[in-house]
């Protein structure tokens, strides 16, 4: 197993030869699980690097040259995939390691190189209760027969995890049929109580337009995409919404007023007052997550959560999605909370210190009264 480092160490002394490279891809992906690390980079210049609870930190060993960084890679590509990366110069896939883990894997250019990020995903899909997000809220989201339902946030703030904790839910309480449209796929579902398929884009769809255009045809109860990327797929969501299913979806965004904004601005002028009346008829809910450094190591949740009632559906028809922030404030005891008031929360539990409340929170100086 590779040791980790904080600085490039020499290879014996000189540059590692064009041939030699003290790596290997078993190697590094078992030093980034039992390291808890989250991603491996691979870039040429620095030694392969691992973010461990949201830090960078590298891998001892020498700087990749370009040779070394292609070898590596290469080295778990299929021919197919090889023959992809070198015509588009981008690439996703799922990478599965027998007793070890499965990976989402982005291959992509830098500076006229190949480089790679390795994103680890758990085997175990974990529970509601391991991930400490409110159970009642999530289980009656996950129990509305129909609807939209959105978990935003920025990259590797926990979106696929929570989505598949709410995917796993139903599939161990209901009997329906679910579709599943990722870009790779991350988490793997068994057959429990419901039938589930899993689609991966490139591999069993052409795109998740397509891919939502077919799946309505095949008899499903909840739909979950991966990632809504274009207006195309944003239009098609809120349609099978509309038409009676359970969809879930994820965005980047940071808050409930931003993640309401970009699905109606991504329209051009003249659709946009069509996809906020729909917006709004179909919208259950938005969880919006940050993972914070937790004092006992790792990290844990902070998390917006917007539950559509009549007052937020009406802010949103009307293009009063601002004041979205008060109708959450106003149905606090009915599981609604701002961003803010999450962090406050970690706090007095004692999860996490003041300085993370105050530089992640929207509003700092109105937390002061109570740090």
């Amino acid at each position: 197993m590779c040791a980790m480092s904080n600085n490039p160490q020499p290879y014996g002394g000189r540059e590692p030869g064009p041939d030699e490279c003290p790596y290997s891809m078993t190697n590094l992906l078992q030093t980034m699980i039992q390291s808890q690390a989250s991603d491996l980079h691979l870039a040429v210049g620095r030694p392969p690097a691992l973010r461990v609870h949201g830090q960078i930190t590298n891998v001892e060993g020498p700087r990749l040259t370009p040779g070394m960084t292609q070898r590596l890679i290469y080295s778990v590509l299929t021919d197919v995939q090889k023959r992809d990366f070198e015509e588009r110069w981008e690439l996703d896939f799922s990478l599965g390691i027998a007793r070890l883990s499965r990976f989402r894997v982005n291959v992509h250019m830098q500076r006229g190189t190949i480089a790679a990020a390795f994103r680890a995903i758990p085997t175990d899909i974990k529970s509601f209760e391991d991930l400490r997000l409110p159970r009642r809220v999530l289980e009656e989201l996950a129990n509305r027969p129909q609807g939209f339902i959105l978990v935003t946030g920025p990259t590797g703030s926990g979106k696929s995890t929570t989505l598949a904790a709410m995917i796993d839910y139903i599939n161990t309480e209901k009997d329906e049929h679910i579709i599943t449209v990722e870009d790779p796929i991350e988490f793997l579902h068994s057959h429990k109580r419901c039938l589930v398929e899993q689609r991966e884009v490139s591999q069993d769809t052409h795109s998740f337009a397509d891919a939502l255009k077919y799946a309505l045809r095949q008899d499903p109860d909840v739909l979950m995409i991966g990632e809504m990327r274009d207006m195309e797929t944003i239009h098609s969501a809120l349609t099978a919404a509309e038409t009676g299913h359970l969809v879930f979806s994820t965005l980047h965004t940071p808050d409930v007023v931003q993640t309401c904004d970009r699905m109606i601005d991504v329209f051009p002028p003249h659709q946009q007052e069509q996809i906020r009346v729909q917006l709004a008829g179909v919208l259950e809910g938005i969880l919006c997550q940050k993972l914070i450094p937790a004092i006992a190591g790792g990290r844990c949740c902070a998390l917006e959560i917007l539950l559509a009632t009549d007052a937020v559906r009406n802010q949103i028809r009307e293009r009063m999605t601002p004041q979205l922030y008060t109708t959450i404030q106003a149905n606090l005891k009915s599981g609604m909370v701002t961003m803010d008031r999450s962090l406050l929360n970690l706090y007095q539990k004692g999860f996490i210190i003041r300085d993370q409340v105050l530089s992640n929170a929207k509003k700092p100086q109105e937390l002061m009264q109570y740090l």
